[in-house]
């Protein structure tokens, strides 16, 4: 049973992690650094908009979803270490728990709760929004990369399945 329910598993990993690719490289490629340009004030109004905008069923669904489906493929691994493609599956599963789920909970969370407290007008947000920016942007890329390595890998274990 479990080894007909693998490889559904690990495609839809793959499409979630690629969802979730894409997602946060449009914000390292472009939406951050359109924020950016214009006003602090609007950048920071917009980005606190996107923040609560992204709480949506969607979103959370593929996200928390493919955090699931990995977990699973985790356990599934280790329990079938002989398997040659166990440890891909570790990989693929880790690099988007790590990557993703990792960083967005300890970094970019805490960085989007501390915006969501400033009023985009006080004097003093525009120092904060340069900073949050950065480092936000930072991370953003961590993201990014971790969510396509877990894609990638989960694509070479379906194709070497």
């Amino acid at each position: 049973m479990i080894e007909k329910l693998t490889p559904f598993l690990i495609f839809c990993a793959a499409l979630g992690s690629g969802l979730i690719a894409g997602l946060f490289f449009a914000f390292s490629s472009f939406v951050m650094n359109a924020l950016y340009r214009i006003p602090p004030e609007q950048g920071i109004s917009a980005m606190q908009s996107i923040n609560s905008a992204v709480l949506n069923r969607l979103f959370l669904t593929v996200f928390m979803g493919t955090s699931l489906v990995c977990m699973v493929l985790v356990i599934i691994s280790l329990f079938n270490w002989k398997d040659p493609n166990a440890i891909y599956i570790l990989a693929g599963s880790l690099l988007y728990l790590l990557g993703s789920l990792l960083v967005t909970a300890v970094c970019n969370v805490p960085l989007n709760d501390v915006l969501a407290k400033v009023m985009a007008t006080d004097a003093e947000s525009v120092g904060l929004w340069k900073d949050y920016h950065l480092k936000w942007t930072v991370w953003n890329h961590v993201r990014t990369m971790g969510s396509f390595a877990a894609l990638t890998i989960f694509v070479y274990v379906l194709w070497r399945m």
